[in-house]
């Protein structure tokens, strides 16, 4: 009889609250490094007031991955529940939570635990985490849910639109930012996470012209109605225009499932007020 499986992820999924009690997850918070103060993503600060606060802040956060001690303690609880563990953490490329999670892992016998690079963060990572957790509730073996986060992964694509690159550019995220700053600041860049790692994609004049752009990047993939299997939308402090956005998708595409939700404080302390992300899986 093969054991049950945990899922442990971050918390740039951003997942509700009852999603997280619904599908079991595990959740391993991010830090946010603001004016001498520490703050846990989700547990000292919420989205909400997170973006309330950088609207207004003349200094800028920093973020830091959790520690190496924060998974194991996750890990040595799960284990004793005689659990198999999959840890989703957010792309290796943006951040060093996933090389906490393996140092971690190290610490215990091999074979219960699979730290897989999903490249992803935010709503993508969120789609792969639900479809392999949802797999684990229905008995599934770690290497089964190992197969569906890799096969959910492969389908995925996102894209967001910023409001200004000055928090990429000053964070290191993004290191094709100067060729694309240019001269043009007023205009809206494009953007996707690829490979893990984030590109430019092009600009645009408005941000509503933006968004709309977002619609149009995931038509030429699936098509004029084409089937979404699962749409992510998540906003920094830009609910209405996220709404907006996921009507609009309704009437563009045959959407199976959807999440819509903040993105978390640590991503926004890279992306500032005001971003828009689209994900979804083909």
């Amino acid at each position: 009889m093969s054991r049950k499986v945990a899922i442990v992820t971050d918390s740039t999924g951003a997942f509700p609250a009852s999603m997280i009690e619904e599908l079991k997850l595990s959740i391993v918070p991010l830090n946010i490094h603001w004016d001498g103060t520490n703050y846990v993503d989700f547990v000292d600060i919420t989205p909400a007031e997170f973006y309330k606060k950088l609207a207004s802040s003349k200094t800028l956060p920093t973020t830091s991955q959790p520690s190496a001690a924060a998974f194991a303690d996750v890990f040595e609880k799960l284990l004793s529940q005689d659990y198999d563990i999959l840890t989703l953490p957010l792309s290796s490329r943006l951040s060093g939570t996933y090389y906490s999670a393996m140092m971690a892992a190290a610490q215990f016998p091999t074979g219960r635990i699979e730290i897989l690079d999903t490249l992803f963060a935010s709503v993508p990572l969120s789609a792969i985490v639900i479809k392999a957790a949802r797999a684990a509730l229905k008995g599934a073996t770690l290497l089964e849910c190992s197969n569906i986060a890799k096969d959910v992964a492969s389908r995925t694509k996102v894209y967001f639109a910023v409001e200004t690159l000055e928090y990429l550019h000053k964070g290191g995220r993004i290191n094709t930012a100067a060729a694309f700053l240019g001269t043009a600041l007023n205009l809206k860049p494009i953007l996707e996470l690829k490979d893990g790692v984030i590109i430019p994609v092009e600009r645009v004049r408005t941000s509503r012209k933006a968004h709309q752009r977002l619609l149009e990047l995931a038509e030429q993939t699936v098509g004029p109605h084409g089937k979404i299997e699962f749409l992510g939308l998540v906003s920094a402090d830009a609910r209405e225009a996220v709404e907006e956005l996921r009507e609009e998708a309704h009437k563009r595409f045959q959407i199976e499932e959807e999440l819509v939700t903040d993105l978390s404080a640590v991503l926004g302390c890279h992306v500032g007020n005001g971003t828009i992300g689209l994900s979804f899986l083909a």
